[in-house]
């Protein structure tokens, strides 16, 4: 039995990915281990929750992926691209499947930046607890 059962050769990667799902409520960070024109493999902490279908958004690309979920493993995923990955055209980016969706993630970035600045402000506020005692 071939486990090889993909249409295209997948390259290696090290890519930063954000899963989003129900209408971009929901989302979770994940790595892009293998890519290829019609799917790739992911690598993320949790993999009981994620949906059948859901967008990935890979930020080094500024893309926005549909995906179907084809297989899960402790700690992974393989995903098919609902869009067979077609590429846009230099010129034009690949749209966001829903214009809330790029606003969602300036606003998750931004939390994200005042959650490290906020957990900059308890470690130094423990250090000077601590060493006052």
């Amino acid at each position: 039995m071939s486990s090889e059962q993909r249409q295209d050769i997948r390259k290696r990667t090290f890519l930063k990915g954000r899963i989003l799902f129900n209408k971009g409520a929901s989302s979770m960070d994940c790595l892009i281990r293998d890519l290829s024109e019609t799917g790739a493999r992911l690598e993320l902490s949790e993999t009981s929750t994620l949906p059948e279908v859901f967008d990935l958004y890979i930020p080094q690309k500024d893309e926005t992926f549909r995906c179907t979920l084809r297989w899960r493993r402790d700690g992974g995923v393989g995903i098919a691209f609902a869009d067979h990955h077609a590429k846009p055209a230099a010129a034009e980016p690949a749209p966001l499947p829903d214009a809330s969706i790029g606003v969602l993630l300036r606003r998750i970035a931004e939390l994200e930046a005042e959650n490290a600045a906020l957990r900059s402000v308890l470690t130094t506020l423990s250090a000077a607890k601590a060493s006052a005692a």
